[in-house]
């Protein structure tokens, strides 16, 4: 088998799609750890990336199986044995093996049951994850929007502060206004008593003076 055979294109493709799943997936954990540091595109675009690889590598593998299905067929002509097909992979070469293996560490890696064959399991196992990249991000966004929400009511909080504040300045200020109009008309009624008594003590003193005059007139002082 050459390096040009199918079955190692699409080896290399599955495990160049499994690398990149695998940094996707370990980066997606990251952030759902810690939401702080992360922003809604980057989990949005994360786990877009990470569904889109674990497709691909579900499409790579029905080819990968395909491959393998095609070979099994040719040798069993060649033998001209009736050979259980999971019996034949197992006699293979050495290259089948390693993608017999490979294939068993992604169904570890992606939580597939023991009982279940390849085939079968697929759908729901990447159902499972799609579920859980779900959950995720829901529980992302409720975070999100519990810390929103609590910017908000702090936000509120200290408005209500600000506006009471406001409130005790206003009526300061309106009992200092209400004060100085107080002594304003005050000062205004003392000004008008100074300027009659000011006149009254005017008159006074020159009726004091006329009868000072008088009198020396009288005496002849």
């Amino acid at each position: 088998m050459s390096m040009e055979d199918p079955f190692f294109v699409v080896k290399g493709e599955v495990q160049k799609a499994v690398n990149t799943a695998q940094g996707l997936f370990q980066r997606w954990t990251e952030l759902l750890q810690d939401p702080s540091t992360a922003t809604r595109e980057e989990i949005d675009w994360t786990t877009n990336e990470l569904r889109n690889n674990l497709r691909s590598i579900e499409w790579d593998l029905e080819d990968l199986d395909e491959t393998i299905n095609i070979l099994f067929r040719g040798v069993c002509a060649i033998w001209g044995k009736q050979t259980d097909e999971q019996d034949m992979k197992d006699q293979m070469s050495t290259s089948s093996v390693q993608a017999l293996a490979e294939r068993k560490n992604r169904q570890a890696l992606l939580g597939d049951s023991g009982g279940q064959t390849w085939s079968a399991g697929m759908t729901d196992k990447y159902g499972h994850l799609d579920r859980e990249l779900q959950l995720a991000n829901s529980h992302f966004i409720e975070e999100q929007q519990a810390q929103q929400q609590l910017i908000v009511e702090q936000q509120d909080e200290q408005l209500e502060l600000v506006s009471g504040s406001i409130g005790v300045l206003k009526n300061m200020s309106q009992r200092i206004g209400g004060e100085l109009e107080e002594q304003a008309v005050m000062l205004d009624d003392f000004s008008h008593e100074l300027e009659s008594t000011q006149s009254r003590l005017d008159n006074v003193m020159k009726k004091l003076a006329k009868v000072s005059h008088m009198t020396s007139g009288m005496y002849g002082v």
